[in-house]
């Protein structure tokens, strides 16, 4: 019979938070597959777990999952780890957890921590809708779109971001988003657990005079709704009838509900969008 593949959540910083499956799972697994094995050591000695482990990370996730799967076919059960939280939540796993599923290994995850999960209950903004984008993109192209549609999401947004890179991230937030609350939260579940409640603008001239340490994960108050369909609404508005029209058209509607929309938001009658589609 063949193996399962068994996600792990580890400790993203109190040991304790580990869970009585997740360690019996490790022990009893025949493989570890671990981000940083130098890493993941400490825990498995700190918990006298002894199972052998290998590296699964970034640069090996492909070849190292087709790997694994082989290992799983053959009947070995594998427990994958990364180094703090949930495999395969912005992590190289997602891969590994893909090609289990391509080839019939049966899957489980074993919840725990979660450092974006534990920032948003932590942090005191809604929670009832939120959007996660991990580590906004390296490349300048694909940060600036990234941003953009950002400027525009009204629910709770979550970031990653490393220290050295913070001042950076929040002027280009503010530059984009406008001057919106936040929650910088770092060290989370540790001693010096910090959950810093302020503005873009606040977070910016606190990090001038305070070099950021740790990894941080922020949260981000969405944009006003009203607003953003105000803003909607006067690109519409800015438009000629017929393009109107053709718009909502573009997103799923049939031209009689898209007619009565453009009205809606004009404020005419329908007869006046009819007429003026008959002259186009």
């Amino acid at each position: 019979m063949a193996g399962m593949l068994y996600i792990c959540a580890t400790p993203i910083g109190n040991l304790e938070d580990i869970t009585l499956r997740v360690l019996r799972v490790l022990r009893e697994a025949d493989l570890i597959a671990a981000e940083d094995t130098r890493n993941s050591i400490k825990l498995l000695n700190h918990f006298d777990i002894k199972t052998p482990m290998t590296s699964y990370h970034e640069y090996n996730k492909y070849d190292k999952a087709k790997a694994l799967v082989q290992k799983m076919e053959a009947g070995l059960n594998v427990a994958l780890i990364t180094d703090a939280g949930t495999p395969a939540i912005s992590d190289p796993g997602e891969e590994l957890v893909k090609q289990c599923h391509e080839a019939g290994i049966e899957v489980t995850s074993l919840p725990g921590p979660s450092a974006f999960v534990t920032a948003l209950t932590l942090s005191g903004r809604p929670t009832g809708r939120f959007c996660f984008e991990a580590f906004l993109p390296y490349d300048k192209r694909e940060r600036a779109a990234v941003l953009e549609e950002l400027k525009r999401e009204t629910r709770t947004i979550i970031l990653y971001e490393a220290p050295h890179r913070l001042k950076k991230t929040l002027q280009e937030l503010f530059d984009t988003l406008g001057d919106r609350p936040v929650s910088l939260c770092r060290e989370l579940t540790k001693k010096h657990e910090e959950n810093f409640r302020t503005t873009l603008s606040g977070a910016i001239a606190h990090y001038q005079q305070q070099e950021p340490k740790g990894e941080f994960v922020l949260v981000i108050e969405g944009a006003n709704p009203q607003a953003v369909k105000q803003e909607a609404l006067g690109g519409l508005l800015s438009m000629s009838i017929p393009e109107h029209v053709e718009w909502y058209m573009e997103q799923g509607m049939d031209k009689k509900e898209a007619m009565k929309q453009a009205a809606k938001d004009r404020g005419v009658g329908k007869r006046e969008i009819y007429q003026a589609l008959l002259e186009q």
